[in-house]
């Protein structure tokens, strides 16, 4: 509870780091060489990706626990007078967002949740794709535990989503603190 209270307030102050308003370059080109079908945004924060995406003729659903965010990505798409669908909820308990979707992205989401959370994200996420659909993940990384929160390896991330998904390409970087990466997934069964 209190976790959700700190991004309240981040977004109300106006410092949600995690949010800068720019569609990252590997979705970009994601979108470049991908035809639109059926998106779903987890962890959509103000809805810069899910306007993107919906600019490009993707249908889109977007889904924060925010409702400061949730609040700013519904204006956000209504100046842009596109038809996204945002929800407030929790993206580790999809019961009210349908599919199929052919496209899951989620960038920074998945490594604030805890070990349980992870793991019904998982299912739910593979619930509402079918073989063929990308979900992109860009998380903070780790190698197990950092003393605060474990954070996603590329063997837990196996774990989690092997066999529906297969791990296509893993892309590490750095935000100049935390090693991060870029995972994209392919729904094989």
């Amino acid at each position: 509870m209190i976790h959700r209270w700190l991004f309240e307030l981040r977004y109300l102050f106006g410092r949600a780091p995690w949010d800068t308003g720019i569609t990252p370059p590997e979705v970009v080109a994601f979108l470049d060489r991908t035809p639109p079908g059926c998106a779903l945004d987890l962890g959509c924060g103000t809805g810069t990706n899910a306007v993107e995406m919906a600019r490009r003729g993707w249908e889109v659903t977007a889904i924060d626990f925010s409702s400061r965010a949730v609040r700013a990505a519904r204006r956000r798409a209504a100046a842009a007078r596109l038809p996204i669908t945002v929800v407030q909820g929790d993206v580790s308990d999809l019961h009210g967002v349908h599919g199929p979707f052919d496209f899951v992205l989620d960038i920074g989401c998945f490594h604030v949740l805890t070990r349980e959370g992870r793991a019904r994200y998982a299912s739910h996420v593979i619930r509402r794709t079918l073989p063929g659909a990308i979900f992109m993940l860009y998380s903070f990384t780790g190698d197990g535990g950092n003393g605060k929160r474990e954070l996603p390896t590329e063997d837990s991330l196996r774990r989690l989503f092997t066999p529906a998904f297969a791990l296509t390409s893993v892309d590490r970087g750095s935000d100049g603190r935390n090693p991060s990466a870029w995972f994209s997934f392919l729904r094989t069964s």
